[in-house]
């Protein structure tokens, strides 16, 4: 399956964590926006990912070790409602491009970054993602491999 994998930081989140205050509003509404900062996601990449059974892609912690998959559900360009995104970011939402709705999040192994590689180069993606400051990567990983 091909995804991609996007870095995130605890820069500006509240003391509870990204994924704490994003996981908050799932359990209120069943879903949330996590929003991508910076340059958008281009649009056939949002079109193949969307076109997939069961859309998810891989959130990376930079400089820790938690990595978790986010169920999308719909992926937008435009800001959505703001009741369903995190309060946090909600005066800084114009720096978003790109928007996921996430239905959930899960933990991913703790070598997901050995078993994903990056589409451009083959190379492991825990590999590339030393060395670049991309702020995404368009990723390949076997979904028998990943849990």
């Amino acid at each position: 399956m091909r995804t991609i994998a996007l870095r995130f930081g605890e820069h500006f989140s509240p003391d509870c964590g990204t994924i704490a205050a994003h996981q908050q509003l799932i359990d209120k509404l069943g879903y949330v926006w996590y929003g991508k900062m910076g340059n958008s996601v281009a649009m056939r990449i949002v079109e193949e990912l969307i076109s997939q059974e069961d859309t998810k892609i891989l959130l990376i912690n930079s400089g820790k070790a938690d990595r978790y998959w986010a169920h999308i559900s719909e992926i937008i360009k435009e800001t959505p409602p703001i009741d369903g995104i995190p309060e946090y970011y909600r005066d800084i939402k114009e720096k978003f491009k790109t928007w996921f709705k996430v239905t959930a999040f899960e933990s991913a192994p703790r070598d997901i970054m050995s078993r994903c590689f990056v589409a451009s180069s083959g190379n492991a993606l825990g590999e590339v993602s030393k060395h670049s400051m991309s702020p995404y990567f368009i990723i390949e990983y076997k979904e028998d491999e990943v849990n």
